[in-house]
């Protein structure tokens, strides 16, 4: 979620009047709070129903969630846009290894081949510099596992409570919101010492808190949909396409340097990508095939359990007529 609307930000911090640059964690709050009013309007208009989750499952992912955008935050700021980038790219490994510990989920070697591609593909064509020191490290860290934990998560609490995409959004929106217009300006103080009270509030500036909060609600939304629908892992690898969406877009209009090592980056990722669809369509295939087997092996198990039971049954007859007799 941090990283689907990070390019708008940086567009818009380039326009005067906007303090995204000042305030992203408090800014990230107002969107939650505008997503967090769409879902209660939605509830409210009968659009969506309201289905009873746990509060302290929602509180634990809010406070999962909302360490995973300061930690990020906190990367951004201490770390090297290279190391940022690796960082990013680690995420993918270590949402397969979560839910290999957590959920004992298992993936083909196509499936780990094509995401090596992806990863090695888009590290070729996106990091440069690579600094790294203590404190960037330990916000690295801690930013890694808690957005890999905030993903699988979203999917989890889907399954476990058999709740729609946008329906678990309406639920954490609120909490969120709450604890990251509360705790949001400290943390944005940390990072930048500049104050949000001391902000020259503009016109425009207004206009684009309400433009990035609109996006945030879609991009919000996509999040929760894809997890829900495919797999935290396919969402990490669609956020891959983005970043080579974003260096094509920039080389085609911004004039931004378009390298042999940046295009064949991206060349490799596309590939990664088309063969990670390939491999999960041919995992959903396999286990559509191997769920018949399972039941015909299931039925033929209960019909002779069924036979057995009638020759007891026939014999306990016998026995009986025997006995009457």
């Amino acid at each position: 979620m941090h990283n689907a609307y990070i390019s708008f930000h940086q567009l818009a911090a380039l326009i005067q009047g906007f303090p995204s640059c000042v305030s992203a964690t408090t800014l990230t709050g107002f969107h939650f709070s505008v997503t967090a009013l769409i879902g209660w309007i939605s509830n409210a208009t009968g659009y969506s129903e309201s289905k009873s989750v746990p509060f302290w499952e929602l509180l634990w992912f809010s406070i999962i969630a909302n360490t995973s955008i300061a930690a990020m935050n906190f990367s951004l700021m201490l770390n090297s846009v290279g190391f940022y980038q690796i960082s990013k790219l680690s995420m993918i490994p270590v949402v397969c290894v979560l839910e290999w510990i957590l959920h004992g989920k298992q993936y083909s070697r196509e499936v780990k081949m094509a995401v090596a591609v992806v990863v090695v593909g888009v590290g070729v064509c996106t990091v440069t510099d690579v600094k790294v020191n203590a404190k960037g490290f330990l916000c690295a860290l801690v930013a890694i596992l808690c957005t890999s934990l905030q993903q699988i998560s979203i999917g989890s609490l889907q399954k476990k409570y058999s709740i729609g995409s946008f329906e678990l959004l309406s639920k954490t929106a609120p909490i969120q919101a709450l604890s990251l217009l509360t705790v949001g300006p400290f943390v944005d103080y940390c990072l930048t010492s500049k104050s949000l009270l001391k902000y020259n509030y503009t016109f425009g500036a207004f206009c684009f808190i309400l433009l990035s909060c609109s996006l945030a609600v879609f991009c919000n939304i996509s999040q929760y949909l894809c997890i829900g629908r495919f797999s935290a892992v396919s969402f990490q690898v669609l956020g891959h396409m983005k970043t080579v969406c974003v260096l094509m877009l920039g080389w085609l209009l911004f004039d931004s340097e378009m390298t042999l090592k940046n295009i064949s980056g991206m060349v490799l990722a596309i590939v990664g990508m088309v063969v990670y669809s390939w491999a999960v369509e041919n995992e959903k295939k396999g286990n559509a095939k191997a769920i018949p087997q399972i039941k015909s092996q299931l039925s033929d198990e209960e019909l002779m359990l069924m036979k057995e039971g009638m020759d007891d049954s026939s014999l306990r007859d016998e026995e009986l007529g025997q006995v009457s007799k």
